[in-house]
């Protein structure tokens, strides 16, 4: 079935464009990946393909493990695209620094939670920031896993949960406190959550160690 006319850009970025359509009767987000002109078109083809298909894995494996991402509907590697369900959800980005305190404590709770069971399933964000993250009614569902992937090493779930830290104090700054209760949350909810905060203080020393050289 052919597709509508997109009807709104939701964001244009360096790798994809998300567009607003209607898709046998349901609203939903074609999310078009990028060509890029200065590959090899073959190359590039490749790697599209391959990119599309770790996203819509990635996102299989998070909805196993019962994380909130939006559903699949078609996957179109022709043309570079997933089709899926729209999230009628603001950003968690947005929605923090405006909530009660109580609620946006809630919330960071949540948030511990949900990298908990990410990691758990040995599935990486690769983006995990609140702006990945959208809040509808109670639940918080997370999008784009394009940088993501499939692995139990220790050192890529740290820097998935250092760039979480650091995203969440430059957007939250007034409310950076609530970061110790997502690392609570995180460790109460992962095994290995211990392990995982102390290489994120290593992966933070190598990159005072860095900045100093």
């Amino acid at each position: 079935m052919a597709l509508q006319v997109s009807v709104s850009v939701h964001r244009v970025g360096a790798e994809a464009r998300l567009d607003s359509d209607t898709w046998m009767d349901r609203e939903v987000v074609i999310k078009q990946r990028v060509v890029k002109g200065y590959r090899h078109p073959v190359i590039d083809k490749n790697l599209q393909t391959s990119r599309i298909k770790n996203e819509a894995r990635l996102m299989l494996e998070a909805r196993k493990g019962g994380i909130a991402v939006p559903i699949i509907y078609s996957i179109d590697l022709a043309g570079n695209r997933i089709i899926m369900e729209e999230i009628k959800g603001v950003r968690v980005k947005d929605a923090l620094q405006d909530l009660p305190y109580p609620r946006a404590r809630e919330i960071c709770e949540k948030i511990g939670e949900i990298s908990a069971m990410l990691h758990a399933h040995d599935v990486v964000h690769g983006d995990l920031t609140t702006s990945n993250m959208l809040l509808e009614g109670d639940r918080i569902v997370m999008i784009d896993f394009s940088l993501g992937s499939k692995t139990s090493e220790i050192e890529d779930k740290g820097v998935d949960m250092h760039l979480l830290e650091e995203a969440f104090h430059s957007a939250h700054h007034s409310r950076a406190e609530l970061f110790d209760v997502v690392k609570a949350s995180y460790v109460h909810h992962y095994e290995r959550g211990d392990e995982v905060l102390k290489k994120v203080k290593e992966i933070e020393r190598r990159g005072r160690y860095t900045r100093k050289e």
